[in-house]
């Protein structure tokens, strides 16, 4: 059983109302082998909602704020832990999230100034299931190796 940021599978839930659909991550939903998140949703945020990026503050902490300067972090914090309590409930033990997204990107994200640039990182909800044993791979991860569906 996969764990699968829900925008992959044809979810209305990214930031700006839309999806990210991926026919095959797609046909794991439909094979029964997914369960679906959007940590952004499950950490209380709207749909749509203002873009997000992740960004370092004066004092050295991670936030996340929006293009127009609002602190959500509590509500990724809240998604990410939210997302956690439902993989351990179905014993995942990998998931395939979101590239890039300041909760689900894994080894590259939006570098905080909102103008497409990226850095190394983790999202939130990446970071902390990796912490607890999970294995992250992106839609991209899966464009490049089909095999890690065979898991």
């Amino acid at each position: 059983m996969y764990l699968i940021s829900a925008c992959l599978a044809g979810v209305n839930c990214r930031y700006n109302g839309d999806n990210n659909l991926n026919e095959k991550i797609l046909k794991l939903v439909k094979d029964k082998k997914a369960i679906l998140v959007c940590p952004e949703q499950l950490g209380g945020l709207s749909t749509p909602r203002p873009p997000s990026e992740m960004v370092k503050d004066s004092e050295g902490q991670i936030k996340i704020l929006t293009n127009e300067g609002e602190d959500v972090t509590k509500y990724f914090v809240k998604g990410a832990e939210e997302t956690l309590n439902i993989a351990k409930m179905m014993d995942i033990k990998v998931a395939i999230l979101k590239a890039r997204s300041p909760s689900c990107g894994y080894g590259k994200i939006y570098d905080g100034t909102f103008s497409g640039k990226l850095k190394n990182g983790v999202g939130v909800t990446s970071s902390l299931l990796l912490k607890n044993g999970i294995k992250i791979y992106t839609e991209e991860d899966i464009e490049k190796e089909s095999s890690i569906l065979d898991c």
